[in-house]
Protein backbone atom coordinates (compact mmCIF):
# COMPACT_ATOMS: atom_id res chain seq x y z
CA UNK A 1 0.00 0.00 0.00
CA UNK A 2 1.44 3.42 -0.92
CA UNK A 3 2.08 5.94 1.84
CA UNK A 4 -0.65 8.15 0.41
CA UNK A 5 -3.41 5.71 1.32
CA UNK A 6 -2.04 5.26 4.84
CA UNK A 7 -2.02 9.04 5.39
CA UNK A 8 -5.53 9.45 3.96
CA UNK A 9 -6.84 6.65 6.15
CA UNK A 10 -5.21 8.22 9.17
CA UNK A 11 -6.74 11.62 8.44
CA UNK A 12 -10.17 10.11 7.83
CA UNK A 13 -10.28 8.36 11.21
CA UNK A 14 -8.84 11.19 13.32
CA UNK A 15 -11.07 11.79 16.31
CA UNK A 16 -10.49 13.44 19.66
CA UNK A 17 -12.82 12.21 22.39
CA UNK A 18 -11.19 13.31 25.66
CA UNK A 19 -12.81 16.10 27.70
CA UNK A 20 -11.29 19.52 26.99
CA UNK A 21 -10.71 22.43 29.38
CA UNK A 22 -13.48 25.01 29.54
CA UNK A 23 -13.46 27.45 26.63
CA UNK A 24 -11.42 25.19 24.32
CA UNK A 25 -12.83 23.27 21.38
CA UNK A 26 -11.26 20.87 18.93
CA UNK A 27 -10.71 21.78 15.28
CA UNK A 28 -10.89 18.75 13.00
CA UNK A 29 -10.81 19.88 9.35
CA UNK A 30 -11.35 16.36 8.01
CA UNK A 31 -14.66 16.06 9.88
CA UNK A 32 -15.80 19.70 9.83
CA UNK A 33 -14.72 20.94 6.41
CA UNK A 34 -16.29 19.17 3.41
CA UNK A 35 -13.35 20.16 1.19
CA UNK A 36 -10.43 19.24 3.46
CA UNK A 37 -10.46 15.47 3.16
CA UNK A 38 -11.12 15.57 -0.59
CA UNK A 39 -8.44 18.12 -1.46
CA UNK A 40 -5.84 16.69 0.93
CA UNK A 41 -6.45 13.20 -0.46
CA UNK A 42 -5.73 14.52 -3.96
CA UNK A 43 -2.55 16.09 -2.62
CA UNK A 44 -1.29 12.94 -0.94
CA UNK A 45 -2.09 10.74 -3.93
CA UNK A 46 -0.20 13.17 -6.16
CA UNK A 47 2.96 13.43 -4.05
CA UNK A 48 2.98 10.31 -1.85
CA UNK A 49 1.73 7.58 -4.15
CA UNK A 50 4.74 5.34 -3.48
CA UNK A 51 6.35 3.45 -0.61
CA UNK A 52 9.54 5.49 -0.24
CA UNK A 53 10.40 6.52 3.36
CA UNK A 54 10.18 10.21 4.22
CA UNK A 55 11.74 12.20 7.02
CA UNK A 56 9.24 13.90 9.27
CA UNK A 57 8.85 17.62 9.94
CA UNK A 58 6.66 18.24 12.96
CA UNK A 59 4.72 21.44 13.48
CA UNK A 60 2.56 22.27 16.51
CA UNK A 61 -1.07 21.75 15.48
CA UNK A 62 -3.14 22.82 12.45
CA UNK A 63 -3.93 26.52 12.06
CA UNK A 64 -7.37 27.88 11.19
CA UNK A 65 -6.40 29.32 7.79
CA UNK A 66 -3.95 26.67 6.62
CA UNK A 67 -4.47 22.98 7.36
CA UNK A 68 -7.70 23.89 9.14
CA UNK A 69 -9.13 24.66 5.71
CA UNK A 70 -7.15 22.57 3.21
CA UNK A 71 -6.22 19.60 5.42
CA UNK A 72 -2.62 20.00 4.21
CA UNK A 73 -0.08 21.22 6.79
CA UNK A 74 1.12 24.81 6.28
CA UNK A 75 -0.92 25.16 3.11
CA UNK A 76 -3.47 27.95 2.76
CA UNK A 77 -5.76 28.15 -0.26
CA UNK A 78 -3.47 30.61 -2.06
CA UNK A 79 -0.48 28.27 -1.93
CA UNK A 80 -2.84 25.39 -2.72
CA UNK A 81 -3.67 27.01 -6.04
CA UNK A 82 -0.36 28.72 -6.87
CA UNK A 83 2.06 25.98 -5.83
CA UNK A 84 0.07 22.75 -5.93
CA UNK A 85 -2.31 23.44 -8.80
CA UNK A 86 -5.43 22.64 -6.77
CA UNK A 87 -8.34 24.81 -5.78
CA UNK A 88 -11.27 25.04 -3.38
CA UNK A 89 -13.81 27.05 -5.38
CA UNK A 90 -15.04 30.25 -3.79
CA UNK A 91 -12.64 30.12 -0.86
CA UNK A 92 -9.53 32.21 -0.21
CA UNK A 93 -7.41 32.00 2.95
CA UNK A 94 -4.04 33.45 3.85
CA UNK A 95 -1.64 32.04 6.43
CA UNK A 96 1.75 33.77 6.88
CA UNK A 97 3.39 30.47 7.85
CA UNK A 98 2.34 29.02 4.51
CA UNK A 99 4.15 31.81 2.69
CA UNK A 100 7.44 30.97 4.38
CA UNK A 101 7.07 27.20 4.04
CA UNK A 102 6.49 27.36 0.30
CA UNK A 103 9.37 29.80 -0.16
CA UNK A 104 11.79 27.34 1.38
CA UNK A 105 10.17 24.45 -0.52
CA UNK A 106 10.81 26.39 -3.73
CA UNK A 107 14.42 27.03 -2.68
CA UNK A 108 14.74 23.33 -1.81
CA UNK A 109 13.96 22.40 -5.40
CA UNK A 110 10.20 22.59 -5.67
CA UNK A 111 7.22 20.67 -4.40
CA UNK A 112 8.01 17.35 -6.09
CA UNK A 113 11.57 17.28 -4.79
CA UNK A 114 10.53 18.33 -1.29
CA UNK A 115 7.51 16.12 -0.78
CA UNK A 116 9.42 13.22 -2.28
CA UNK A 117 11.71 13.35 0.75
CA UNK A 118 9.65 14.91 3.55
CA UNK A 119 6.32 14.46 5.26
CA UNK A 120 5.01 17.41 7.26
CA UNK A 121 2.74 16.67 10.18
CA UNK A 122 2.16 18.13 13.64
CA UNK A 123 2.86 16.98 17.16
CA UNK A 124 -0.89 17.22 17.68
CA UNK A 125 -2.53 16.49 14.29
CA UNK A 126 -5.77 18.23 15.25
CA UNK A 127 -6.04 21.89 16.20
CA UNK A 128 -7.66 23.79 19.04
CA UNK A 129 -9.61 27.03 19.16
CA UNK A 130 -10.34 29.40 22.02
CA UNK A 131 -12.75 32.31 22.10
CA UNK A 132 -10.86 35.49 23.06
CA UNK A 133 -12.10 38.48 25.04
CA UNK A 134 -13.51 40.00 21.85
CA UNK A 135 -15.59 36.92 21.16
CA UNK A 136 -13.43 35.78 18.25
CA UNK A 137 -11.98 32.34 17.61
CA UNK A 138 -8.19 32.22 17.91
CA UNK A 139 -5.71 29.38 17.52
CA UNK A 140 -4.75 27.65 20.75
CA UNK A 141 -1.69 25.42 20.98
CA UNK A 142 -1.69 22.04 22.68
CA UNK A 143 0.96 23.31 25.13
CA UNK A 144 -0.71 26.62 26.01
CA UNK A 145 -2.09 25.17 29.23
CA UNK A 146 -1.11 22.21 31.35
CA UNK A 147 -4.74 21.05 31.36
CA UNK A 148 -4.86 20.87 27.58
CA UNK A 149 -1.47 19.18 27.32
CA UNK A 150 -2.59 16.53 29.78
CA UNK A 151 -5.89 16.07 27.93
CA UNK A 152 -4.25 15.39 24.58
CA UNK A 153 -1.00 13.61 25.53
CA UNK A 154 -2.33 10.10 24.90
CA UNK A 155 -3.83 11.24 21.59
CA UNK A 156 -0.47 12.75 20.57
CA UNK A 157 1.42 9.54 21.36
CA UNK A 158 -1.09 7.32 19.57
CA UNK A 159 -1.16 9.58 16.50
CA UNK A 160 2.62 9.81 16.23
CA UNK A 161 3.10 6.08 16.59
CA UNK A 162 0.49 5.46 13.90
CA UNK A 163 2.29 7.79 11.48
CA UNK A 164 5.67 6.22 12.19
CA UNK A 165 4.21 2.91 11.03
CA UNK A 166 3.68 4.44 7.58
CA UNK A 167 7.36 3.67 7.00
CA UNK A 168 9.01 6.94 8.00
CA UNK A 169 12.76 7.54 8.09
CA UNK A 170 13.42 7.89 11.81
CA UNK A 171 17.11 8.77 11.86
CA UNK A 172 16.25 12.46 12.22
CA UNK A 173 13.15 14.59 12.76
CA UNK A 174 12.84 18.34 12.30
CA UNK A 175 10.70 20.22 14.79
CA UNK A 176 9.10 23.54 13.81
CA UNK A 177 9.02 25.54 17.00
CA UNK A 178 12.28 25.58 18.94
CA UNK A 179 10.80 26.38 22.33
CA UNK A 180 7.71 24.69 23.81
CA UNK A 181 7.03 22.40 20.85
CA UNK A 182 10.62 21.18 20.78
CA UNK A 183 10.74 20.71 24.55
CA UNK A 184 7.63 18.55 24.49
CA UNK A 185 8.72 16.46 21.50
CA UNK A 186 12.28 16.09 22.78
CA UNK A 187 11.07 14.90 26.18
CA UNK A 188 8.69 12.45 24.53
CA UNK A 189 11.47 11.16 22.28
CA UNK A 190 13.82 10.66 25.24
CA UNK A 191 11.16 8.47 26.80
CA UNK A 192 10.01 6.59 23.69
CA UNK A 193 13.05 6.64 21.38
CA UNK A 194 11.12 7.39 18.19
CA UNK A 195 13.91 9.27 16.39
CA UNK A 196 17.70 9.15 16.37
CA UNK A 197 17.70 12.89 16.97
CA UNK A 198 15.41 15.88 16.73
CA UNK A 199 16.58 19.15 15.21
CA UNK A 200 14.70 22.26 16.37
CA UNK A 201 13.90 25.00 13.87
CA UNK A 202 12.23 28.36 14.24
CA UNK A 203 8.52 28.20 13.63
CA UNK A 204 7.46 29.84 10.34
CA UNK A 205 4.88 31.96 12.16
CA UNK A 206 7.60 33.37 14.43
CA UNK A 207 9.79 34.17 11.44
CA UNK A 208 7.00 35.92 9.56
CA UNK A 209 5.85 37.87 12.60
CA UNK A 210 9.11 38.84 14.26
CA UNK A 211 11.98 38.17 11.83
CA UNK A 212 10.52 39.13 8.48
CA UNK A 213 13.60 41.18 7.52
CA UNK A 214 15.73 38.06 7.97
CA UNK A 215 13.34 35.79 6.09
CA UNK A 216 15.78 34.97 3.30
CA UNK A 217 18.42 34.01 5.85
CA UNK A 218 15.98 31.57 7.46
CA UNK A 219 15.03 30.14 4.06
CA UNK A 220 18.71 29.47 3.40
CA UNK A 221 19.16 27.93 6.85
CA UNK A 222 16.21 25.59 6.40
CA UNK A 223 17.34 24.46 2.98
CA UNK A 224 20.91 23.81 4.11
CA UNK A 225 19.71 21.69 7.03
CA UNK A 226 17.12 19.72 5.08
CA UNK A 227 19.10 18.98 1.92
Amino acid sequence: MPISEKIIGFNRQLEFTNPLPDGIRIMNPYAENPHALEISSRFYRKFYGDDQPRRMIMGINPGRFGAGVTGIPFTDTRRLKEKLGMEIPGLSTYEPSSVFVYEFIEAFGGVEAFYGRYYISAVCPLGFVKVNEKGRDVNYNYYDSRELTDACSDFIVESLETQLRFGMDTDICFCLGNNQNYKFLHKLNEKKGYFGRIVPLEHPRYIMQYKIKQKEEFVKKFVELLL
